[in-house]
C-alpha cells in the first residue's frame, strides 16, 4: 500500500477506534477552553480547597494534561502503523524551554532540608510552568484554536468583571478601608487578585485582537474587541489592584506602540477622556481610586500597611536567599523561614472579609513578588531556569511577531502573536508585585501555554487542511 493510500485509509480505522481517535475537528482544544470557562464558577469561600487546595479548574487542567498525553501516545502509535507524517511532538527548543525549569525544580526539591515538605511545591510548580503550558502547546493546532482560547479568556474577563462591578456598586464585594466595595468577582475575598488577573488578561487580549484583526475577519470584530477592552477598564479599576494596573498599562502601551505612534496618541487621548468622564463627571470611586493610585509611590512617606508589609516581605525573601543562594530553602519553604529574616514592622497577617467571606486573618505566606519567591525558595538554580525560560519565550514571540510582516502563514496569525506578546509582558511586570496562589493561578498556566504555542510551535494557516492524525 502506498503512503497516500495508507493516509487516506486512516480516518476509516480511527473512526472505529477509541474516543481519542473520534474527536471532532476542534476536539483537542476543548479541554483548554473548558478549563478557562470553569473559572467562571464561584470559588469555595470557606474551605481550604477554595483558597489553596484543588479547584474545579485545577482538576480540569489535570484532565487536559492526561488527555494530551493519551493523544500523543495514540498519534505515535498511528505514526508507526502508517507511512504518513510523524506525529506531533515538542521541538528541541520547546523541550529545552520547558525541560530546564522542570529539572531545576527537581534539583532544588532534592537539595532542600526537607524534600518531603517541598514535594507539594515541586508538583505545583511542575503543573503551572511545565505540564499545563506544554499540554496547551500540543493541543493548539493552528491560529483558529488559539483564537478560541482568546475568546474564552475575554468571555471569562467579561463575566468576572460584570460580577465585580455589581459588587462594587451594591457594596457586596471584598472589604476595602472598611467598606465592602472591592470588586473580586466570583473568586471571593481570599483571592482578591483573581478577578484583577482575569480581567487584565481579557483586556490585553481584546486590545491585541482589536488592533490586529485577522485577515478576512468580519467588520464587527474590531469595534467589538476594542469595546470589550474599554468596558473591562471599569472592573480593573474597581479591583484596586495596583500591580494589575501597572502591568496592564505597560502591556497595552507596548501593543499600541507596535501599531504606531499615531495610534498610541489617539488611544491615550480617548482613554484620558473616558477616565475624566467616569471619575470626574460621575464621581465613580473618586476617593478610593485616588488614594490607591497615590499609594503606589508612597515608599517612605507614610505608606499604607500593605506597602509596608510588601517591602518587609521583599527584604525577608532577600535574606532567605542570602542564607542558601544556590538552591534556596526548597519549594514551599518561604513561610517557615520568613520570621527569622523579617523586620519587626511586618504584620502577622492581612485582614480579609466581604464577598461572602467572614472576617479572618490570612497569614503572609509569600513575598508578593514571584521573582523573589523563586529566588528565596529555589535559589539561583531555579531562578535562572524559570526566568530564563520566560525570557526565551518573549524573545521567540517577538521575533515571530516581527516575521508576520514578511508574508506566509504566520502573517495570518498576527493577532495571536500580539496577544502572546502582550500577555507575556503583562505577566512579567505583574510578577514584580504578585506571585502564584489561589484559584486563578491555573489561568496563568493556560496563558503561558498560549504564549508558548505562539513562540515555539509552527503556526499553521487556519484555512489549510489539517493532518488526519491531528
Amino acid at each position: 500500500m502506498s503512503a497516500a493510500a495508507g493516509s487516506a485509509a486512516l480516518p476509516a480505522r480511527t473512526g472505529r477506534g477509541p474516543l481519542v481517535g473520534r474527536l471532532p475537528r476542534g476536539g483537542p482544544v476543548v479541554p483548554v477552553v473548558a478549563t478557562v470557562l470553569l473559572l467562571c464558577a464561584p470559588a469555595d469561600r470557606t474551605s481550604p480547597g477554595g483558597h489553596g487546595g484543588t479547584t474545579l479548574a485545577d482538576m480540569c487542567s489535570g484532565v487536559l494534561v492526561v488527555w494530551c498525553a493519551l493523544r500523543l501516545l495514540r498519534e505515535r502509535s498511528a505514526g508507526r502503523r502508517t507511512a504518513g507524517g510523524a506525529p506531533r511532538a515538542l521541538t528541541p527548543l520547546a523541550a529545552v524551554v520547558l525541560g530546564a525549569p522542570a529539572a531545576a525544580f527537581a534539583v532544588t526539591t532534592i537539595a532542600s532540608a526537607d524534600p518531603a515538605a517541598s514535594l507539594p511545591g515541586f508538583v505545583r510548580y511542575l503543573q503551572l510552568f511545565v505540564l499545563v503550558p506544554g499540554a496547551v502547546l500540543l493541543s493548539l493546532r493552528d491560529a483558529r484554536d488559539a483564537r478560541l482560547v482568546c475568546a474564552a479568556v475575554v468571555l471569562l474577563a467579561l463575566v468576572q468583571g460584570g460580577v465585580g462591578v455589581v459588587q462594587a456598586l451594591t457594596g457586596t464585594g471584598a472589604s476595602y478601608q472598611g467598606d465592602d466595595v472591592r470588586a473580586v468577582g466570583t473568586f471571593g475575598a481570599l483571592d482578591v487578585m483573581g478577578m484583577a488577573t482575569a480581567v487584565s488578561y481579557g483586556l490585553v487580549t481584546a486590545l491585541a485582537c482589536g488592533l490586529n484583526p485577522p485577515p478576512g475577519a468580519p467588520r464587527w470584530l474590531r469595534p467589538c474587541a476594542l469595546g470589550c477592552a474599554t468596558v473591562l477598564v471599569v472592573p480593573l479599576a474597581l479591583s484596586y489592584s495596583r500591580g494589575a494596573w501597572i502591568a496592564t498599562a505597560v502591556a497595552c502601551l507596548l501593543l499600541l506602540l507596535l501599531r504606531g505612534v499615531r495610534t498610541t496618541l489617539c488611544v491615550l487621548a480617548a482613554a484620558t477622556a473616558v477616565g475624566v468622564v467616569l471619575v470626574g463627571g460621575f464621581g465613580v470611586a473618586t476617593r478610593e481610586l485616588a488614594q490607591r493610585a497615590g499609594s503606589i509611590t508612597e515608599v517612605s512617606n507614610a505608606p499604607d500597611r500593605s506597602v509596608t508589609d510588601r517591602y518587609a516581605l521583599w527584604r525577608a525573601a532577600a535574606g532567605i536567599w542570602r542564607q542558601t543562594p544556590v538552591t534556596g530553602v526548597g519549594p514551599k519553604g518561604f513561610p517557615e523561614h520568613r520570621d527569622a529574616h523579617a523586620a519587626l514592622e511586618l504584620s502577622s497577617g492581612s485582614d480579609t472579609a466581604g464577598a461572602g467571606t467572614p472576617f479572618q486573618r490570612e497569614p503572609l505566606l509569600s513575598p508578593h513578588n514571584m521573582y523573589l519567591l523563586v529566588l528565596s525558595e529555589q535559589g539561583l538554580v531555579g531562578t535562572v531556569a524559570l526566568v530564563g525560560s520566560w525570557g526565551a519565550l518573549l524573545v521567540c514571540a517577538l521575533r515571530r511577531l516581527r516575521d508576520t510582516g514578511r508574508g506566509g502563514a504566520v502573517s495570518r496569525a498576527a493577532d495571536c502573536g500580539a496577544v502572546a506578546v502582550g500577555l507575556l509582558v503583562w505577566q512579567g511586570v505583574d510578577f514584580l508585585y504578585g506571585d502564584i496562589g489561589g484559584p486563578s493561578t491555573v489561568l496563568t498556566a493556560l496563558v503561558l501555554g498560549l504564549a508558548t504555542w505562539w513562540a515555539l510551535s509552527p503556526v499553521a494557516d487556519p484555512d489549510t487542511d489539517r493532518s488526519p492524525t491531528r
